[in-house]
């Protein structure tokens, strides 16, 4: 039962290579699967969340991140009455564009190609490994996936200008993206702000009175778990609280989402798209908790001097490995060589570099450049 606004599968603008369809899967449900099966989501376990070096086998990692942001997709979609298989197949496809090290690997990697007059960006990769570089099927390059994944790829979490990014002009630049790709960007904020918390409180990086101080709406919570389960042990509490954050940020969500709908008389798809704003926000209240969340996150965690020596050998090893490439390319692998016949070199070793996990540039670095300790 979709609501009007919904993406509608049957009326998909295609694939660029048409094919026949498939006898108990539609499109959206067949790009899904393409991503699920696909090199690129597989390489998203050996890809940073958070921490390089710090092992655990109870940490994120980008493919976990990616699965608790498709549980949270879904929920929110099936709850406004959006395309369930669109959204997970955009909470999937999302990070596959993300480079090793995490935000460390992608700042480094666009700080080396700025420096040749371009730019590293992760939903532009994503772009590119989806068109170009997976190779599964004889028929075409790339994963063939529908327009509307494509476009969600490009426009789930940045708005493009076509006068900057006129490579981008099929994308409807000027139009906003469907409800079901502007969800995810919040999903994804949702995700990665209640388990980094976790994440952090796990590695004691974040300790429990540090968190309440600093986390309002987790106190708030964690009051409240400590009068329910008063000899609950303290990490159960924790939990607990962490729980009803995640909960009240999702049921926030739906809420306004459903409240701008009405206040926008939004009644289909084309509203959507001519809207002159994004629909998908939370309350300003919730929006609030959210943004001073991230700052305590960013402040206390992913800016905290116990990461710096991950975070600088992720930048030295990637801009070490980059220029070796740029002065030698006929080391890379003969596809990258042949590559940069028809691209410029400081992009065809980007892509290189992006597409590795944590642990195959650690080899690669090894073996070109001498070990990092």
């Amino acid at each position: 039962m979709l609501a009007d606004y919904a993406v509608r599968v049957e009326q998909s603008r295609g694939r660029r290579v048409p094919e026949p369809q498939h006898p108990y899967r539609d499109d959206f449900q067949r790009d899904r699967d393409r991503v699920i099966h696909s090199r690129a989501f597989r390489r998203l376990e050996a890809k940073t969340q958070v921490f390089t070096r710090r092992f655990s086998d109870h940490f994120r990692n980008r493919l976990t991140h990616t699965i608790e942001v498709a549980q949270i997709a879904r929920t929110i979609a099936f709850q406004l009455g959006l395309n369930v298989d669109l959204v997970e197949a955009l909470a999937l496809v999302h990070d596959v564009g993300h480079p090793p090290f995490g935000h460390a690997g992608e700042k480094a990697l666009d700080a080396v190609m700025r420096e040749h007059g371009l730019l590293f960006d992760h939903n532009l990769h994503a772009l590119r490994i989806v068109e170009d570089f997976e190779m599964r099927y004889a028929a075409f390059r790339g994963l063939n996936l529908t327009f509307e994944v494509r476009e969600g790829i490009i426009k789930h979490s940045h708005d493009y200008s076509a006068s900057q990014f006129p490579e981008l002009a099929e994308y409807l630049l000027d139009h906003r993206p469907p409800l079901e790709a502007q969800l995810i960007d919040l999903a994804d904020e949702i995700a990665y702000d209640t388990a980094d918390l976790d994440d952090g409180y796990e590695a004691r990086l974040l300790t429990l009175p540090q968190i309440r101080g600093g986390v309002p709406v987790f106190d708030r919570f964690y009051c409240e778990a400590e009068q329910t389960y008063p000899n609950a042990i303290e990490k159960l509490k924790f939990n607990e609280a962490l729980k009803r954050v995640l909960d009240r940020m999702v049921g926030d969500l739906i809420r306004n989402l459903q409240s701008q709908i009405n206040d926008a008389r939004i009644r289909n798809l084309k509203d959507v798209r001519a809207c002159p704003h994004r629909l998908a926000t939370f309350s300003p209240e919730v929006e609030e908790e959210r943004r001073s969340t991230k700052e305590f996150l960013y402040r206390n965690l992913y800016f905290s001097a116990a990461l710096d020596s991950e975070k600088n050998d992720a930048e030295r090893v990637i801009r070490q490995l980059f220029e070796f490439w740029m002065a030698k390319p006929e080391s890379l692998p003969q596809t990258y060589w042949q590559k940069a016949a028809q691209e410029p070199l400081p992009r065809v070793v980007c892509d290189y570099i992006a597409g590795m996990t944590d642990n195959f540039i650690y080899e690669q670095h090894g073996k070109y450049c001498g070990r990092i300790d």
